[in-house]
């Protein structure tokens, strides 16, 4: 008899279906439920197979659906509980168009090669879009209000994140599914053009909050006889406004690059405001 683990590797590599009936199955209510279910992709997160429990889990109700009958069913497991790795909240989109081909039955090997191709792209763009664009917009519009001792803001910044976090993950479940495999023709088309354009904006925001909330000044004033110049404002502001705070930022970004924590930089601040303040020079 053939070992439980020479099975296994034989329905991974198969690509033929014992009941390769094709049949539309799967229901928008079907779709919600496995689009909330990717909410734990990264639950069971480890460094052999990355999102690869998670993304099964999220699938297990539609491949059961589709697939009556029972090898099929654990080659489609076996098979998604491979490797896999993308952008959390953009994972549905590549959950809609697997489940299409699943319930197409379409070959293995070429699901397997479509999941590949989708996964990667869709992480630069997710990055490009949520934590370069849409988290510091949304964090420095709730900040802003809670600086000025609203309190709405926090629940504002939690509003507005979400809004388009489950905006996305319903909606791109259902068009992945709806549009199958032309939705990576799209795809293909526009990931540099969204990367780029969402990475612009996101810089774009991250440096208008730089210079508004970023309060680094000189109080030094410098005589000459008796002239007295003040150096942030006659010097340093003429050449650049705000170029401390912008100088502080990039020295920031340097110890990150170093391999320094976070708690770390918040210690090198707090000590030179206290130092700078000691000596009036802030």
């Amino acid at each position: 008899m053939a070992s439980k683990q020479e099975i296994n590797r034989e329905l991974l590599i198969q690509n033929e279906y014992h009941d390769p009936t094709v049949k539309k199955v799967l229901t928008k209510k079907d779709l919600n439920k496995m689009a909330w279910r990717s909410l734990f992709l990264q639950a069971s997160f480890n460094y052999e197979r990355m999102q690869g429990g998670g993304w099964t889990y999220s699938l297990i109700p539609g491949l059961k659906k589709i697939h009556k009958n029972k090898d099929d069913l654990k080659s489609s497991l076996l098979d998604h509980l491979q490797f896999f790795n993308t952008h959390p909240f953009l994972v549905t989109f590549v959950q809609g168009v697997i489940l299409a081909m699943e319930e197409n039955k379409e070959r293995r090997d070429t699901i397997r090669g479509i999941k590949i191709a989708m996964m990667g792209p869709l992480g630069g763009i997710g990055d490009a879009l949520f934590w370069l664009t849409l988290l510091p917009i949304t964090a420095g519009i709730g900040a802003s209000l809670a600086a000025d001792g609203n309190l709405l803001g926090p629940l504002l910044f939690i509003i507005a994140f979400n809004i388009v976090h489950f905006g996305l993950v319903f909606g791109l479940m259902h068009y992945g599914y709806n549009t199958g495999t032309k939705a990576i023709v799209k795809l293909k088309e526009s990931t540099k053009k969204i990367s780029r354009a969402a990475s612009i904006v996101g810089l774009t925001v991250i440096g208008a909050l730089v210079a508004t909330y970023i309060n680094f000044k000189l109080g030094v004033t410098i005589h000459a006889g008796d002239i007295k110049v003040a150096l942030q404002e006659g010097v340093l502001d003429k050449i650049m406004p705000q170029l401390l705070p912008l100088l502080y930022t990039f020295f920031c970004y340097w110890m990150l690059k170093k391999g320094k924590s976070p708690l770390t930089l918040i210690a090198v601040t707090v000590v030179i405001g206290l130092v700078g303040s000691f000596f009036k020079l802030f």
